[in-house]
């Protein structure tokens, strides 16, 4: 399947109302050296409600800029992002991020911390338990509440970031290259965990991500991030649900050829994350 440019009207699927918008989003800042960077220029997409997006790209091209804009932790240049047809001028409960480093509070048990947000929102002690249970047990961390940070495996408290995300009842999941410190075989397994608990709440993610395969793997739909103005998205016809079968498949290494030289055509403006 051939990518298709997308950098004149939105990238989104045929049908459903989005639950994120990006319209003509611009940023640029200034660098150590005075010179202005602009990583992006005018992006404009959509993507739907309940779809799995990874977007992918060359280094410089923003792609962490853009996620940390969408999660209201950055403003823009200019343009806006909708989500939920509000206008994002801030961070929001709507909204969780999972970032590759870890953000697990070492003081607090794996509970506690998968915990948190529905707690800060006061939600009902039952239906905060009843939400950790669920998450822990999707994650396969049930046997593991009790216990605190410091005696877990980097991929066990990788394990307690999503499932505090998606325990918090977002409608969307914004998650920045999670799995890009682990090894080869934690990484596969967690991105397994992710798309049992997306299949189980069907929120909406977006994942951004160096690594072709795991885009493949998990998206319904790949962005790729060519230079500051220009998006192309890749829809893998691959089946539902993945399974570690799919990794070598044939279908699969064709999408990752194409991935791969639709990157090679870009020229990263530079400086940006």
């Amino acid at each position: 399947m051939s990518t298709a440019r997308v950098t004149e009207s939105a990238a989104g699927p045929a049908t459903g109302v989005p639950r994120i918008s990006v319209r003509n989003l611009s940023k640029s800042f200034e660098s150590n050296n005075g010179q202005t960077v602009t990583p992006f220029e005018g992006l404009t997409f959509d993507i739907a409600v309940g779809e799995f997006v990874c977007i992918v790209g060359p280094s410089g091209v923003g792609k962490t800029t853009l996620l940390s804009i969408i999660a209201g932790l950055e403003e823009p240049t200019s343009g806006e992002v909708v989500v939920d047809g509000r206008p994002v001028d801030g961070p929001g409960a709507d909204r969780a991020v999972v970032f590759q480093q870890d953000a697990v509070f070492p003081w607090y048990t794996v509970a506690d911390n998968v915990a948190y947000g529905p707690r800060a929102r006061r939600w009902p002690g039952e239906r905060v338990r009843a939400k950790v249970d669920e998450h822990l047990h999707l994650v396969g961390l049930t046997d593991f509440r009790d216990f605190y940070p410091r005696q877990l495996s980097g991929g066990m408290k990788k394990r307690v970031d999503i499932a505090r995300a998606f325990a918090n009842d977002p409608t969307t999941v914004l998650m920045d290259e999670p799995f890009g410190g682990l090894d080869v075989i934690t990484k596969e397994t967690l991105q397994e965990e992710v798309l049992k608990v997306w299949d189980t709440d069907r929120k909406t993610i977006l994942f951004v991500t160096h690594d072709l395969e795991e885009a493949l793997f998990l998206a319904d739909r790949v962005l790729i991030q060519i230079d500051a103005r220009t998006m192309e998205e890749l829809r893998p016809e691959l089946p539902r649900p993945r399974t570690a079968e799919l990794r070598t498949s044939e279908e699969v290494i064709r999408y990752r050829r194409e991935l791969g030289g639709a990157i090679r055509q870009g020229r990263p403006s530079g400086g940006a994350r």
